[in-house]
């Protein structure tokens, strides 16, 4: 299908071109998933405005890690919204003076990012650690110890 400019730009616009790029992505792969680490899987998060995030569980904990590049750790906020998800959202702000003369090409992004993350165990804000070197937040859960159900006896 051909791309065709659309106004006025809405939301709605931006998620139906995106999803005919994906569609695109996958049909130069002849309908297969493309591999990981293709152009595809560099691109599409940086077009959505996303940062990669890695989750992983290492015995009583849940670990999460992500990049997020150009950002400054008071600009990174955290939140446990239930057991199984947490919210990531940073800001990134404009250089504060502004000389654009002798710029042939200037690529500089500013402003909010936010992710949602699905945890792959139910886990407490308890005991939480949380660090940002380099760029790089790393987030250290508990995972909740829960029995399921209840003993019945028997008569």
């Amino acid at each position: 299908m051909p791309w065709r400019r659309r106004y006025p730009f809405w939301w709605r616009d931006w998620d139906e071109m995106m999803n005919e790029l994906e569609g695109t992505f996958q049909s130069l792969s002849g309908g297969r998933m493309l591999p990981a680490g293709g152009f595809a899987d560099r691109m599409l998060p940086a077009l959505r405005g996303e940062f990669r995030v890695d989750v992983r569980e290492h015995e009583d904990e849940v670990l999460i890690v992500a990049d997020l590049p150009g950002v400054d750790k008071e600009n990174v906020t955290l939140k446990l919204v239930n057991p199984r998800t947490l919210e990531i959202s940073s800001q990134r702000n404009a250089e504060k003076e502004d000389k654009t003369e002798g710029y042939y090409v200037r690529e500089r992004t500013f402003g909010s990012m936010s992710r949602i993350v699905t945890l792959p165990n139910e886990v407490t804000d308890e005991n939480a650690k949380a660090s940002f070197k380099n760029g790089v937040l790393e987030v250290r859960l508990r995972k909740v110890s829960m029995e399921r159900g209840a003993n019945i006896p028997i008569e």
